[in-house]
């Protein structure tokens, strides 16, 4: 059966990933695709790495028939993809790419992002879409929500410790490193050339970044009492990928043997022999995860690296992986492609 898919926001770094991904998936076929700027343009002229496929022509997202799509992906910035989503058919299958549906509590939406939330019974009923620890949920959900690309990477690296009640909750530093594409296409002047490369820059400095809001809710369900990470992204100058180094209080041996319980049957994630080191270029453009523990000199502390690519596993990979559950495929599908390298 070859599944009906729609991609609104197809003109971003995302919606050109999703599309990239789903040119070689087995039972997905792309029916419309949504730009609101770019309506009528062939992507061909937008993404012309897109040039050999063919792909229908970009329209306003009130153009779509949804009657005879199965699944729309949607790749919208946050506050947009809400109000576009509460008038989206009802039965529609939904995975969303922006930050609108990840949180559930609507004071926390409205704490990290600055607005109310517009689209309650939509939020009410969004699975978040961390796919290894939400799989269950995803399988019978209508609308996901995808997580933040720096959410995702620490919680792969904390999440189990947590479960498991392997490290001092109250002592956890997340030092993590992301390339440009995570902050979108839209012209912005830090991301010039001349301002980014040849430097690395901290942001959201002390404790601002949203993506803490999904750490917050996250961990401190998990863990049953308030959890609160010190975290610190800083922008590279590289196009794609995140690494995260997560300095922790607990023993490595012990970490390493609940990172290799923990995801021994998941696809995507590569837990590293004690020691490793992963590195951005190794999983880039890829859906995979590479996670090491590194015994620090200190006693009793650990080194915790992550690393994916933000555009694959942390956005549209991870989208992609979800809507092969929601539809009923192999979670893989469309996926296995090797990291590019070098």
């Amino acid at each position: 059966m070859t599944h009906k898919i729609a991609i609104l926001g197809a003109s971003g770094y995302t919606g050109a990933e999703l599309i990239r991904l789903i040119a070689t998936h087995p039972f997905m076929t792309i029916a419309a695709l949504s730009a609101d700027r770019k309506a009528g343009m062939q992507m061909a002229d937008v993404f012309p790495h897109l040039r050999h496929l063919d792909l229908p022509t970009l329209v306003k997202i009130d153009e779509i028939d949804f009657a005879g799509i199965d699944l729309c992906f949607c790749a919208l910035p946050h506050k947009t993809s809400q109000e576009v989503i509460s008038k989206l058919p009802s039965d529609l299958k939904i995975v969303d790419l922006s930050a609108d549906f990840r949180l559930r509590d609507p004071e926390e939406y409205a704490k990290w992002y600055g607005n109310p939330h517009s689209a309650l019974e939509q939020q009410k009923e969004a699975v978040y879409g961390l796919t290894e620890f939400y799989r269950d949920d995803i399988k019978s959900a209508r609308l996901v929500a995808g997580t933040g690309c720096n959410a995702a990477t620490g919680q792969y690296a904390l999440r189990p410790l947590i479960e498991c009640g392997l490290i001092d909750l109250d002592e956890i530093i997340i030092d993590l490193k992301t390339g440009v594409s995570g902050a979108g296409r839209s012209l912005k002047e830090n991301l010039l050339h001349a301002e980014l490369s040849e430097g690395a820059h901290p942001y959201a400095v002390g404790g601002t970044h949203r993506h803490l809001g999904e750490f917050d809710q996250e961990f401190s369900a998990i863990a049953g009492r308030p959890v609160e990470v010190q975290f610190t992204p800083h922008l590279l100058p590289s196009n794609r990928g995140i690494v995260a180094t997560v300095y922790v209080k607990g023993d490595a041996e012990t970490i390493q043997g609940a990172f290799e319980a923990a995801y021994a049957d998941e696809p995507f994630i590569e837990v590293l022999p004690m020691g490793g080191v992963p590195s951005t270029r190794h999983i880039r453009g890829s859906n995979f995860v590479h996670l090491s523990v590194v015994p620090d000199r200190i006693e009793g502390r650990a080194i915790i690296i992550c690393a994916l690519d933000n555009l694959t596993k942390g956005s549209s990979g991870q989208a992609l992986q979800n809507a092969n559950l929601m539809l009923g495929e192999d979670e893989s599908a469309g996926l296995m492609l090797a990291p590019i390298f070098p």
